[in-house]
């Protein structure tokens, strides 16, 4: 049985104790929290943690720039909110923190086409941020999860083989790899030989149907997916990433994480 995992969702409760109350009544087994919220909140986070014993596996977002970003002051913003994120997460428990290069900066795929910095400038980027955060990652006993997005929303780190690369070329020992099954589905030739592929980097997964809506909404082949995770024993969280399709968010909620179980 996998861990199955969410991240927030407007229909759940604003007040922390609640929320966590909430996400564990409907059977999941954690919840992946937003950076931000963690920093601003942790002493409340640590108290819904203890009264209700729902983990915070994971964290994702709430940082001021991308590793990779463009301005380099975002650049250095964003690595030390990443740091102080994964000091909060060595406090409570949490594995550790989703980061892909960068989201909505830039995609070839839209004008200008044509991007301000070069292929080699983008990867030595990603490469110095990852070598301060690897560090703090050791020394906090977390881990960061390189995450690849889709072509449409970064031009930097599309497949699991692209992270990977830049992984192997820092020699990296606590940044492994995020699959997004969303994400996998627009750049990947076949993502479940990728995640074969990669089964020693892949240590956290994001899950949404094609269009990005909770998983059984159109019948993403979950089962496979599910074979391929046992198939290469995959032993991380499994966590919603996803927007919620019909009039009833809540119930249409409840009945994708039901689907989600039958589906192991």
């Amino acid at each position: 049985m996998f861990k199955i995992c969410t991240q927030d969702q407007a229909f759940l409760p604003r007040e922390l104790k609640e929320r966590f109350q909430k996400v564990q009544d409907m059977g999941f087994d954690g919840y992946e929290i937003d950076g931000a919220l963690l920093l601003n909140n942790l002493d409340e986070v640590k108290e819904a943690i203890k009264e209700t014993g729902l983990p915070v596996v994971s964290a994702c977002g709430g940082y001021r720039g991308w590793i990779g970003d463009f301005i380099e002051e975002r650049r250095l913003n964003g690595i030390e909110d990443i740091q102080k994120i994964l000091e909060a997460l060595q406090e409570i428990g949490g594995k550790g923190i989703v980061v892909p290069a960068a989201w909505g900066m830039f995609t070839f795929r839209l004008p200008p086409m044509q991007s301000p910095r070069s292929a080699e400038g983008d990867r030595k980027a990603i490469l110095d941020s990852l070598k301060i955060l690897d560090k703090k990652a050791g020394e906090t006993n977390t881990v960061i999860f390189l995450e690849p997005l889709n072509r449409y929303q970064d031009h930097m780190i599309n497949t699991l083989a692209a992270a990977r690369s830049i992984i192997e070329e820092g020699k990296f020992q606590n940044v492994k790899l995020i699959a997004d099954a969303y994400h996998m589905n627009i750049d990947e030739d076949n993502m479940f030989q990728s995640l074969i592929d990669n089964k020693d980097m892949v240590k956290h997964i994001h899950i949404a149907e094609n269009h990005r809506f909770q998983p059984g909404s159109v019948r993403m082949s979950v089962k496979k997916l599910f074979k391929t995770l046992k198939d290469i024993n995959y032993d991380g969280y499994v966590v919603y990433e996803c927007r919620i399709r019909g009039e009833n968010p809540e119930k249409e909620y409840q009945k994708s994480l039901e689907y989600l179980k039958s589906c192991e």
